[in-house]
């Protein structure tokens, strides 16, 4: 917990604070293209034609998805380009996600078995295993479930030699990967104790027609019967509104299964910045048809991401300033709050202070600086002090305003100031 000296906000939390990132995770991060390099070798002329082979497959994950092979990391030059890409790039944005949420709420033991949905080359688990020195000392067996047996073999190799760079001699790697060739609804041994899912759905929702609302249910299903009382569920999906949206409607369907959302959430009521379609008569047809509103989502500055990384990303012409993700982390309620959400809800509403989760970049507003922020009020228009450092993802806690606080003509958002 830190104070701020200007003023009586506090910050509870960050959720991108770089200095929580372990130094050798750093290390590895860095020169994570030579780790590739010695598991899956290119030569000069395959080097110089990289950035072409990035950028075809970002068309096919974006644009072209459409004529996307289902299979399509089996192939080893589209492998090669997503492992030194867009997996380099996950493993910055995970790293620093999982470095910073309170993962001791999925209270892992010695000896739990944990399931990666959607595995890939294994970058949630690799990202894990960088991000919490304390959980290497665990005996664990991870389940890690793709459709594609060689992207998961090259993922354990990767797994393999960053496990090798990061643990002393005295040390042993106690994790066990078991690769599992399927996808979700394949059946596994054991139930997991933490569950995890990263970029999964956004490539399984694309060609559905389906409403999502109908698909979170769905899949919300499918991934429980995973797990029992006792699992966890972290599900990251990229930062961009019809996954948000995605997101917020999986939230719902953990409170509903009376579990706690440990992050990004502050409360259990309604999602302020769900993602859904606006609506109204005050709507243009034409113009407003496919306009959102607000939608979760966090962001961090590339500034220190990899160089060599910024270089290959410039060179590929899809260069990024910032990196945005949108995520669930549903824990088990304690079984005395299980069923006492309304009463909870009840206790929240006499406190003096109200949490806001930071969900947007700044805003300028005339003389001063604003951002959108998620509430148990609802959603809200934070302006802080002036010289306060405020950035997406923080946890604040504020008091409440003694009068009527006004709300944002354009937004409707409570301004908290």
């Amino acid at each position: 917990m830190i104070k701020n000296e200007t003023t009586a906000d506090i910050l509870k939390e960050s959720l991108f604070n770089p200095k929580k990132l372990p130094k050798e995770a750093e290390e590895v991060l860095k020169d994570f293209d030579t780790i590739i390099q010695g598991l899956l070798p290119l030569n000069s002329k395959q080097f110089s034609k990289l950035p072409d082979d990035i950028r075809e497959l970002s068309h096919q994950l974006t644009d072209e998805r459409d004529t996307r092979r289902t299979a399509y990391m089996n192939e080893k030059v589209t492998l090669s380009a997503y492992t030194r890409y867009f997996m380099w790039w996950n493993l910055v944005r995970l790293t620093r996600l999982f470095s910073n949420i309170d993962l001791s709420k999925a209270d892992i033991k010695d000896g739990d078995a944990c399931i990666d949905l959607g595995s890939g080359p294994l970058t949630a688990v690799i990202a894990l295993w960088l991000s919490r020195p304390e959980l290497r000392a665990l005996n664990l067996t991870w389940y890690c479930v793709d459709i594609s047996p060689t992207a998961l073999s090259l993922g354990e190799d990767l797994f393999l030699s960053v496990a090798a760079r990061t643990l002393s001699e005295e040390m042993e790697n106690k994790w066990k990967i078991i690769r599992v060739k399927g996808q979700m609804g394949t059946s596994i041994k054991k139930k997991a104790k933490l569950l995890i899912c990263a970029n999964m759905f956004n490539e399984v929702f694309q060609s559905e027609s389906r409403p999502l609302d109908f698909l979170a249910k769905k899949y919300s299903e499918d991934l429980t019967r995973y797990g029992d009382k006792k699992t966890s569920y972290l599900v990251i999906e990229p930062g961009i509104p019809r996954s948000a949206r995605f997101i917020s409607l999986l939230r719902d369907t953990f409170i509903r299964k009376d579990m706690s959302i440990t992050a990004p959430c502050s409360h259990c009521e309604t999602c302020p910045m769900d993602g859904r379609l606006l609506k109204g008569p005050h709507m243009n047809k034409t113009a407003d048809s496919n306009r959102t509103g607000k939608w979760c989502n966090f962001a961090f500055p590339v500034k220190n991401a990899p160089e060599k990384l910024q270089k290959l990303s410039a060179a590929a012409k899809i260069p990024k300033e910032r990196v945005v993700l949108s995520f669930v982390f549903a824990t088990p309620a304690a079984e005395e709050n299980k069923g006492l959400v309304k009463n909870e809800r009840a206790a929240q509403k006499s406190d003096k202070t109200v949490l806001l989760r930071i969900a947007s970049d700044p805003i300028r507003l005339s003389e001063k600086i604003g951002f959108y922020a998620c509430s148990r009020l609802g959603l809200v228009l934070y302006i802080p002090k002036k010289g306060q450092l405020t950035f997406s993802g923080d946890l604040v806690e504020v008091s409440l305003p003694k009068r009527e606080p006004k709300k944002d003509f354009k937004s409707g958002a409570i301004i908290i100031e």
